[in-house]
């Protein structure tokens, strides 16, 4: 779903911006775990530092945003890396057909690659639902970050949403790090804070 938010609140909101980016929920590893929307291995270790793969990332999402009950876009889409055996097939196959994720060249999804934090919360965001943020306010989101200019075009308007609502979690200089793999504990961080928006909504 597409969302129209208004000037006045966007002025409100990047005031405080960073600071409320930088502030990690408590205990944001076992409350993710404890909704199902990610998991720890048999011996308990959640892996924070491990980084993410693109099929992790579509499995994430699919439990995290319903998207199986979501009218898909397409039907079965072929791919010739993800046989009906993986893991993640079907997840898979919900974020190709609902327009969530995208494959690759040759039909090819890459299951196991890792991805980077710009393409994680963009991805993320597209499945939030995406802030129709005119051109203008987008650059005053992404100004406020010196390291928001390695963030790839197309990603722009997504992160900015990621951004704006808290999703992101930045270092100690304020930075989105976004070429840098993202980990399970930055996916962590993300899920929490949209844990927060389901109780709090704005």
């Amino acid at each position: 779903m597409k969302r129209l938010i208004s000037a006045l609140t966007l002025t409100l909101m990047l005031s405080g911006l960073s600071a409320m980016a930088q502030q990690p929920p408590s205990n944001l590893t076992d409350r993710v775990v404890e909704s199902g929307l990610m998991s720890r291995t048999a011996n308990g270790d959640f892996r924070e530092d491990a980084f993410l793969s693109r099929a992790e990332l579509a499995s994430i999402l699919v439990r995290t945003f319903e998207l199986n009950q979501r009218t898909p876009l397409r039907t079965n889409v072929q791919v010739q890396d993800v046989p009906q055996s993986h893991w993640a097939y079907n997840d898979i196959q919900t974020v190709l057909q609902n327009g969530v994720m995208t494959g690759y060249r040759e039909g090819r999804f890459f299951p196991e690659q890792r991805v980077s934090r710009a393409e994680a919360f963009s991805i993320f965001a597209q499945a939030y639902g995406v802030f129709q943020f005119p051109d203008q306010t987008i650059s005053e989101i992404l100004g406020q970050y010196a390291d928001a200019t390695q963030i790839p075009a197309w990603a722009q308007k997504s992160m900015a949403t990621a951004l704006y609502e808290g999703f992101v979690n930045l270092d100690a200089n304020n930075r989105i790090n976004p070429t840098q793999p993202m980990t399970r504990a930055d996916m962590a961080y993300a899920l929490s804070v949209y844990l927060d928006r389901q109780q709090t909504p704005r």
